[in-house]
C-alpha cells in the first residue's frame, strides 16, 4: 500500500524550518517527498490529510528504562502516544543481560522498583537472547517501539566480580572485557554506567576505561551516569571526559542535570567544560529531561558500603541498630555518595511507589518522607528505615531538587538530545514516562520560546539517530525508514501531571513506526511494528 501524507508541514529533523510537502510511504520507506509547487502531487492508494498538522521524524528517547514494559505491556502507550519510536534502553549500568542465574536474580530484585518483575518469564542469559525475546515478545508479533540496547557496566562487574568493593583482578577485568565485546557483537550499541549504584560505583576509573576501549573498538558509545549530580558535579563531568578520552570512546552524558542547593545556577559551569572538551575534538553528547524532579529508588540513597554484599546484606544492616545509626549519620550529616555527596533533606524525597502492593504501604504513596514522619509521630529515618525493610528495597522515589534555569540553560546546547529517564512502576511515578516530548515541544517550545519548533525536532530526532550510528532513521528524507509522527504544534502538550501521571498527552493523531499506524486518531492500534534496533 502506498500512503500519501498531503500537505503537511514537514519539519524533517535537520533544523530546516517547514515547509508544506506531500510525503509517500511505501513498504515501510519514505518514498517520495513532493514540497508545495514543485510539481504533480503524488497519488497512493491511501490518503491522509494532514493539513494543520506538523510532520516530523519519530522521536528517539535516549534515555529509557522500559526494559521489561516492552515486553509486558505489548499497548506501551506510555512512550507510543508521545510519538516515541525508539528507545534507548540498559541504562545507569543496570539490566538484564548478560546474567547468570544468580546475578540475575540479584538483578531482579535490585531494581525491581524500576521495572517491577511480575509478568515476564526470564528465559535469557545473553545480551543476544534477550534482544531475540524482544524481537519474538507477544506472540511473535514484536514490540510496541523499535528499542536499542546498552550494556549495563554494574551488571557485568556483578556477573564478573560480585558485590564486593574492591578492584578487579586481572582474571576478573579480562572476563568483564569478554563480556563487553561479545555483548557489543550481539548487537548493543554501547554501555552504561550507573555510579552512584551498586555494584557499578566500586569500579575504579582504570577499570572503566579499560572497558570503554572496548566499547570503542566496536563502534559504541560509553554512557555514564557518572559518580555525582550534587556536591562534586563539576569534577564528575571532568572525570567523565577524561575517561573517555583516554579510552578514545565516544561519550554520551546521562540525564545531564546540575541539581540541589550546591549547583543553583550552575549550569553555565557545566556547559563551559562541554564547550572547552568539545572544541578540543572530544566526541559528546548529552540528554535532559525536561523537569525538575528527579527520580530513583529510597535504597540509592544509602551510602555505598551500606549495599556491599547485595540486597540482603543490604537489608542486615538495616536491621541492626548499631549499623542503622551509622546509615542514619552517614546520610543525614555527612552526605553518602548515594545521594551525590549532600546530606540528605527528607523534605525533598516523595516516595512514589512500592513493589509488593501491600496496602499497609500505599499510605507512603505521594507524601515526602517527612511528611509521613510527622503524620506517624516519629523521625524521618525511622520511617525510611521501616519502609524500606517492609517493601524489601523496592521504594521509588521523586527527589525535588532541580533547578529550572539549569534545566533551561542546559536543554538549548548544541549536542542536547532528549531522554525521559522513564520508570513506569509505581503508584504514582514521575510524569515525565508519560510527557517527556510533548512537554518539550508544548511548553519549552510554544509556551516559553526556550528553543525554536525546527531546532528542538532536531534535539528529539536526527541528533539521537547520528549518536546510535543510525543512517535511515532520524530524518524525513527519500529511502529512510517511514518512523514518523504528526502532531498540532498549536496544542501538543504533556497530558500527565505529578498528581496525574499516568494521563496522556494531547495533540498528537498519528505516529507511524516501519510505515504502519501504531497511534491513528489519537487512538493506540493493535500493531506492533516496533523491533530491536543493533549495532552491526
Amino acid at each position: 500500500m502506498d500512503l500519501v501524507i498531503r500537505d503537511a508541514q514537514l519539519i524533517d529533523g535537520t533544523g530546516t524550518p517547514a515547509r508544506r510537502a506531500d510525503v509517500t510511504v511505501h513498504a515501510g520507506r519514505i518514498t517520495e517527498i513532493r514540497e508545495e509547487g514543485t510539481g504533480p502531487r503524488p497519488t497512493g492508494t491511501r490518503t491522509l490529510d494532514a493539513q494543520g498538522l506538523t510532520l516530523t521524524p519519530g522521536f528517539i528517547d535516549m534515555h529509557a528504562h522500559s526494559d521489561l514494559a516492552l515486553l509486558r505491556d505489548p499497548e506501551h502507550t506510555a512512550k507510543a502516544a508521545q510519538g516515541v519510536t525508539l528507545e534507548v534502553i540498559g541504562q545507569d549500568g543496570l539490566s538484564y543481560a548478560p546474567v547468570d542465574d544468580e546475578s540475575l536474580t540479584h538483578i531482579q530484585r535490585t531494581i525491581a522498583g524500576w521495572n517491577g518483575t511480575d509478568g515476564v518469564d526470564f528465559t535469557w542469559r545473553t545480551v543476544a537472547e534477550y534482544l531475540d525475546t524482544l524481537d519474538r515478545a507477544h506472540g511473535g508479533e514484536g514490540i510496541a517501539v523499535n528499542a536499542a540496547y546498552l550494556l549495563p557496566q554494574g551488571t557485568i562487574r556483578m556477573l564478573a566480580v560480585g558485590w564486593e568493593d574492591r578492584e578487579a583482578t586481572p582474571a576478573e577485568l579480562d572476563r568483564m572485557r569478554h563480556e563487553v565485546a561479545k555483548g557489543m557483537r550481539e548487537g548493543a550499541v554501547g554501555m552504561s554506567s550507573g555510579l552512584t549504584y551498586t555494584p557499578g560505583m566500586y569500579a575504579k576509573n582504570t577499570e572503566l576505561t579499560e572497558l570503554c576501549k572496548v566499547v570503542a573498538a566496536h563502534g559504541g558509545y560509553y554512557c555514564p551516569h557518572h559518580r555525582s549530580y550534587g556536591a562534586g558535579a563539576l569534577q564528575a563531568y571532568e572525570e567523565m571526559i577524561d575517561l573517555t578520552r583516554d579510552a578514545n570512546c565516544p561519550l554520551h552524558l546521562a540525564h545531564a542535570t546540575m541539581n540541589f542547593g550546591v549547583n543553583k545556577g550552575k549550569a553555565p559551569d557545566l556547559l563551559a567544560l562541554l564547550d572547552g572538551a568539545l572544541a578540543e575534538g572530544a566526541d559528546i553528547t548529552l540528554d535532559t529531561y525536561p523537569y525538575t524532579p528527579g527520580c530513583t529508588t529510597l535504597v540509592a540513597m544509602l551510602p555505598s558500603w551500606a549495599s556491599e554484599g547485595g540486597p540482603e546484606a543490604t537489608l542486615a544492616r538495616l536491621r541492626d541498630e548499631e549499623t542503622a545509626e551509622r546509615i542514619r549519620h552517614h546520610m543525614e550529616v555527612i552526605g553518602a555518595d548515594g545521594c551525590h555527596g549532600v546530606p540528605i533533606d527528607w523534605d525533598t524525597i516523595e516516595i512514589s511507589g512500592v513493589s509488593t502492593g501491600a496496602p499497609d504501604l500505599a499510605g507512603y504513596v505521594g507524601s515526602t518522607v517527612r511528611q509521613s514522619a510527622t503524620r506517624l509521630g516519629e523521625e524521618p529515618w525511622t520511617t525510611a528505615r521501616r519502609l524500606l525493610i517492609a517493601d524489601r528495597l523496592g521504594p521509588t522515589i521523586l527527589q525535588h531538587v532541580g533547578h529550572e534555569e539549569n534545566v533551561r540553560a542546559i536543554m538549548r546546547h548544541r549536542v542536547h538530545t532528549g531522554g525521559s529517564d522513564g520508570i513506569l512502576q509505581g503508584d504514582k511515578p514521575h510524569p515525565r514516562a508519560y510527557g517527556t516530548f510533548p512537554r518539550y515541544l508544548g511548553r519549552y517550545v510554544r509556551e516559553l520560546g526556550v528553543l525554536g519548533l525546527a531546532e528542538c525536532v532536531a534535539h528529539l530526532t536526527s541528533r539521537p539517530a547520528a549518536r546510535l550510528g543510525l543512517t535511515d532513521r532520524g530524518v524525513v528524507r527519500e529511502g529512510y525508514r517511514a518512523d514518523l509522527v504528526l502532531f498540532d504544534a498549536d496544542t501538543i502538550a504533556a497530558g500527565s501531571t505529578f498528581d496525574a501521571p499516568r494521563t496522556l498527552p494531547t495533540g498528537i493523531p498519528h505516529v507511524l513506526i516501519d510505515g504502519r499506524f501504531v497511534i491513528e486518531d489519537g487512538h493506540r492500534t493493535d500493531t506492533l511494528a516496533g523491533r530491536t534496533v543493533r549495532h552491526m
